[in-house]
């Protein structure tokens, strides 16, 4: 297997203006210091920012970093100067220089005191300009790139085409431990996406430190194996930014310690207000520990010599371990006595601990990795964003507590964006909106240590967002749009699907109705004025029982319930806050025929997958945003006389009808001129 090569950083005049020389020397020659390559700088400058001529003249008096130079700046009486991004003692120094392989950033030969730029430094190092702030508002989606190994798929990206020269066989960025060791564990565990195009793609996006969205990522819980190669870049890419950002500090450390009193120290600008540099968040407690497993599992061996509480978080978070089996295509003992009549995906989903509630630190020192570390000194965290909305509003009532461990977060990753999305998406927004604020309470951080664009306010600028789903909607889109502002441009995948229909089972007529809108503003009330002027008429005439009125929406569905009532009208609820007693009624209800209507909610349905009796006429008022979640719910019409399905739509539902019934038809049924469209194998 081909070793990976270093990519050499970019020569243009943008990346020149990073890369300031460094004078601390001022006994060498001029001459020498011209003769130097531009790619090579200063250890010292590699690892700091740079302050554009900032010498002498101080800050502002209403500047945000003046403002907060006065909260923070240590007491000169205070013993813990010395004491960096969470007070560290002896016994956690994180990473020893002397292993200088993993100190050059692209590998390259170097002398003592330089080495080359790596993504890190350049992103990192880079001086942000008001017309680049300026410029976020108006970033367009320039270029195009096809996927790699994906057919009728393309990055489409803005500001400059990193794809265009892509080397397959570049790690970009890489510490070479992590690569070497990230390789043995792929030959191993066979994996047949380990160092694929695909993932050397996925991995350069990443190493770019763009904001991303890839909103096609095959999730462990369909049929097939997951595309694990992408959460192994995503989690290779965090412990890379985890490993630099301590061997930085460490090595800057190390050059203080040997300056002589009252010197410059300016230079020396490596950190944050805090420690943690990673959040991760996460769905589901059992996928958290899945995370963690092979976090773990691909961390070099010499940084884990001991993983403290590993056995706290397989009894808190793990379960049986045969749970895992199914995933690696294994089949336990008893398999016979776990048959269920729920899908599989289902199974696979939600068989391990469904905690929705969870949070974890982990903190890397120079042998250990140390789980359930305290928030504020960790490295990376791993967290479901109810938890952390939660702790949020606690620091609402109670005044001791803080969630400042967000304050200086330079990557943030949402896995399993839509298995979020059935959850509750606002709750990310919150989230996203509370990162990269200045801290609640005084950081025990050397104020002269962290970076200025902190001191600025401006850490939103930096911090890279990654977000995976096996699809996107609105909601997503719109935190992506709106809530990244990454100074360094937007990667997201664009597919084209070929729809569902083919898995609803021979002879079940689906008639799709599209009805008009007015604005974005007034398409709900379009739907539900269309609802009640065109459908709610045929149903109230009928005589015919055994109506499902299927509704994406919760607000859709309290609007619906709230109407049917208005009209006295026979109906029962399968809503996602039902309980256990009444759902068993209202199924046995409606079976009977007690009940004409049945309101039923996608959440519902996704959270416990019930078998409904008795369907004879389903009518969606809404499309499901997931699309395996189409065929069973049009498939409880099997068996049924005269089964009739009916699907109102608008040509705001585009994404989610061509995720059902592909791209191609779904561009002719919103744009065609007429508003019915029959399907029937």
């Amino acid at each position: 297997m081909k070793r990976c090569k270093h990519a050499t950083p970019t020569s243009s005049s943008s990346n020149l203006k990073r890369k300031k020389k460094e004078d601390n020397d001022k006994k060498k020659k001029k001459k020498g210091r011209r003769e130097e390559k531009v790619t090579k700088v200063d250890i010292i400058e590699s690892e700091s920012l740079s302050e554009n001529e900032s010498d002498g003249e101080g800050f502002e008096d209403d500047s945000p970093r003046s403002n907060f130079v006065e909260r923070v700046l240590p007491d000169p009486d205070d013993n813990d100067s010395g004491l960096i991004e969470g007070s560290e003692s002896e016994e956690d120094i994180e990473f020893s220089y002397s292993d200088e392989e993993d100190i050059r950033t692209n590998g390259g030969a170097t002398s003592k005191d330089s080495v080359d730029l790596s993504s890190f430094d350049l992103h990192l190092q880079h001086n942000l300009s008001k017309e680049e702030i300026d410029n976020q508002k108006n970033l367009k989606f320039s270029w195009d790139v096809p996927v790699i190994g994906v057919s009728n798929s393309k990055w489409i990206g803005t500001g400059e085409n990193i794809l265009e020269d892509f080397d397959i066989n570049s790690c970009h960025g890489l510490k070479a431990k992590l690569h070497e060791h990230w390789m043995d564990v792929s030959k191993t565990s066979g994996g047949k996406d380990i160092n694929s195009p695909k993932q050397q793609m996925f991995f350069s996006l990443c190493s770019s430190y763009r904001d991303i969205l890839h909103c096609n990522k095959r999730p462990f819980y369909l049929k097939g194996l997951e595309d694990i190669s992408i959460m192994d870049a995503y989690i290779m890419h965090s412990l890379n930014h985890v490993f630099r950002t301590r061997a930085c500090v460490k090595k800057n450390d190390a050059k203080l310690s040997r300056l002589e009193e009252g010197a410059d120290s300016e230079r020396f600008r490596d950190q944050g207000f805090l420690r943690p540099k990673v959040l991760i968040l996460l769905p589901l407690a059992s996928i958290m520990y899945r995370v963690v497993k092979r976090l773990i599992q691909l961390t070099p061996s010499a940084y884990k010599v001991n993983v403290e509480h590993m056995d706290r978080l397989s009894t808190k978070f793990g379960g049986e371990e045969h749970k895992g089996d199914k995933e690696n295509g294994e089949e336990p003992e008893n398999a016979d006595l776990q048959k269920s009549s729920k899908p599989d995906d289902f199974q696979l989903l939600f068989e391990g601990n469904n905690e929705d509630d969870f949070m974890i630190g982990i903190k890397f020192t120079r042998k250990t990795i140390k789980l359930f570390s305290d928030f504020h000194t960790s490295d990376l965290i791993i967290a479901s964003p109810l938890c952390l909305v939660n702790k949020i509003e606690e620091t609402g009532s109670n005044k001791e507590k803080d969630v400042d461990f967000l304050s200086s977060i330079e990557v943030l990753i949402i896995d399993h964006a839509d298995v979020i999305a059935m959850q509750n998406w606002s709750h990310v927004h919150t989230v996203i909106e509370h990162l990269n604020r200045l801290p609640s309470k005084q950081p025990r951080t050397d104020v002269m240590r962290i970076r200025p664009w902190y001191l600025d306010e401006h850490a939103r600028f930096y911090r890279q967002t990654i977000i995976l789903g096996f699809f996107s909607n609105p909601d997503i889109n719109a935190s992506f749009n709106h809530q990244c502002s990454n100074y360094e441009g937007k990667v997201k995948l664009m597919c084209e699907y070929k729809g569902v229909l083919q898995k609803v089972l021979p002879k079940i007529q689906q008639v799709y109705v599209r009805f008009n809108i007015d604005s974005i503003v007034d398409a709900d009330d379009n739907r539900f004025d269309y609802f009640v002027k065109k459908v709610f008429p045929r149903i109230k005439d009928s005589d015919e029982g055994g109506i499902m009125l299927f509704i994406s929406s919760y607000f859709e569905f309290i609007r619906i319930r709230n109407f049917l009532k208005s009209q006295d009208a026979s109906f029962c609820l399968l809503g996602e806050y039902s309980t256990q007693k009444d759902i068993s009624r209202a199924r046995l209800w409606f079976f009977e025929g007690k009940r004409k209507i049945m309101l039923y909610t996608e959440r519902s349905h996704f959270y416990h997958r019930y078998k409904i009796r008795g369907v004879k006429n389903l009518i969606m008022y809404s499309l499901p945003e997931r699309k395996e979640l189409y065929p069973e719910i049009v498939n409880v019409l099997d068996g049924s006389e005269n089964a009739a399905c009916t699907v109102l739509f608008s040509p705001l539902d585009k994404f989610r009808l061509e995720r059902i019934v592909g791209t191609t038809p779904a561009k002719t049924m919103v744009a065609s001129e007429k508003p019915v469209f029959v399907f029937c194998d």
